[in-house]
């Protein structure tokens, strides 16, 4: 079968219960480390009445309390470092624009675990040491580019470190060395694929074969008209600072979830209103436990994605526990008019209809009452409408988007090209009213 292949196998593919077991090994050692060597952890044991010693494998997790980001900004900068400085070699650091950011420190241990789950990632699409892999994520702090760098080269890919930005460089390094696997934001991944139609390019003209997407949220409809215009197989891949970047998990051929690498990160999902452990198959808030890091180990961090997980045998052959793609965030919900809003919603809506991923949502308030409004970007074919064509597909489409979210939203079809093309991560919500709250 296609791209039946691994990077470790002896891992990817080691047997259920063998995995329970090593984790349960790695969990003890580390809460054990975590203890000793970082005192605002030890805090938090020490007030939930938790010590190592009743910590006897994974069936004992539930027993330790959660960290947030919350907890990261206030041990700010080296109060979780569970290593001397002079051990570690490398920070990433998140794009968070409110209070300090959250910054993560990698021994060189790390960064090697962090490059081989990476490259587990590149395999599972395919990639091998003929390939060329173009890293368009960015580099510097941003964990995207230094962890698909690390990984392309660990699978012996020709690496192009392109970083995010400069298309006109993209294009012409992806031409002329023939870019056979593309890293970046889907966003991005859908702005070159534009880019390259605009210039006369079919989806044939490109060498590209596989796409690595992630840092934000896509949808299924987005995954596809990726993989049309730029005549690719598009995977996902998870990942966040906190725990070392992308690579937490990857998707594999079968396009149905991506395996989570537990042989390295130990996954829960939670009630996120309550804390409680729900069973597999729920949907939840995502927690993830650091089993191998040495420099910045997370125990029981809340990630604020909601998803599920699934052991359902894969056909790919690879045994990690599955997460779907995640549904939202616990945070990012927009609670509008007193209905739960997720951008995600809102893609779907559009994509079904017809409409390009380029869009924009606008939340104020004015009266004491929030508004709504989505500027949605037309393509050249539809923007050639006249005024009254322009009037009834607003409509239709507000009437789409109130059947999905339950509200009607203001629609506001603008000209091709007007809203603004990120080279990183979209900005896709402008919410208003926190500068009055």
């Amino acid at each position: 079968m296609e791209n039946q292949r691994y990077y470790q196998p002896e891992f990817e593919t080691m047997p259920v219960d063998e995995i329970k077991k090593m984790q349960s090994e790695k969990l003890v050692k580390q809460v054990r480390h975590v203890y000793d060597h970082v005192p605002y952890y030890r805090d938090l044991m020490d007030k939930a009445g938790v010590s190592p010693d009743d910590i006897r494998g994974t069936e004992d997790l539930h027993l330790l309390p959660f960290l947030t980001k919350a907890d990261l900004r206030d041990a700010y900068p080296y109060g979780l470092l569970a290593v001397p400085l002079k051990d570690c070699v490398r920070i990433q650091s998140t794009s968070g624009t409110t209070g300090k950011r959250v910054v993560a420190f990698y021994t060189m241990h790390d960064v090697e675990l962090w490059d081989d789950c990476c490259a587990r990632a590149i395999v599972a699409a395919g990639g091998t040491n003929e390939d060329v892999c173009q890293v368009a994520y960015g580099y510097g702090l941003f964990t995207g580019g230094p962890g698909l760098n690390g990984g392309s080269h660990k699978v012996g890919c020709l690496t192009l470190p392109m970083s995010s930005g400069n298309t006109e460089r993209q294009i012409q390094f992806m031409m002329d060395l023939g870019a056979t696997i593309l890293c970046c934001t889907p966003s991005y991944a859908a702005y070159i694929g534009e880019s390259l139609k605009d210039r006369g390019y079919k989806p044939e003209d490109n060498k590209l074969k596989a796409g690595i997407f992630g840092a934000e949220p896509w949808t299924e409809e987005m995954r596809r008209d990726i993989e049309a215009s730029l005549g690719i197989k598009a995977y996902d891949i998870y990942g966040l600072t906190e725990t070392s970047g992308p690579g937490v998990a990857f998707e594999c051929s079968e396009q149905r979830g991506m395996h989570i690498n537990e042989d390295h990160f130990l996954a829960e999902i939670i009630d996120p209103d309550t804390g409680e452990v729900l069973p597999e198959g729920s949907k939840g808030e995502l927690v993830f436990t650091s089993l191998d890091k040495e420099a910045f180990p997370l125990l029981r961090y809340r990630t604020r994605d909601i998803c599920r997980l699934t052991r359902e045998k894969c056909s790919c052959g690879r045994t990690f526990v599955r997460m779907s793609k995640p549904m939202g965030r616990t945070d990012d919900m927009l609670i509008i008019r007193g209905v739960n809003v997720f951008p995600s919603q809102i893609e779907t809506v559009l994509l079904n209809e017809g409409y390009s991923p380029n869009y924009q949502i606008v939340v104020d308030r004015a009266n004491n009452t929030d508004t709504f409004d989505i500027n949605v970007e037309l393509t050249p074919e539809q923007f050639s409408d006249t005024v009254g064509g322009v009037t009834a597909r607003e409509k239709a489409l507000a009437a789409a988007m109130k059947t999905m979210l339950g509200i009607n939203p203001a629609i506001h079809l603008v000209a091709p090209k007007s809203i603004v093309r990120s080279e990183g991560k979209a900005v896709r919500v402008i919410d208003k009213r926190k500068l009055t709250d």
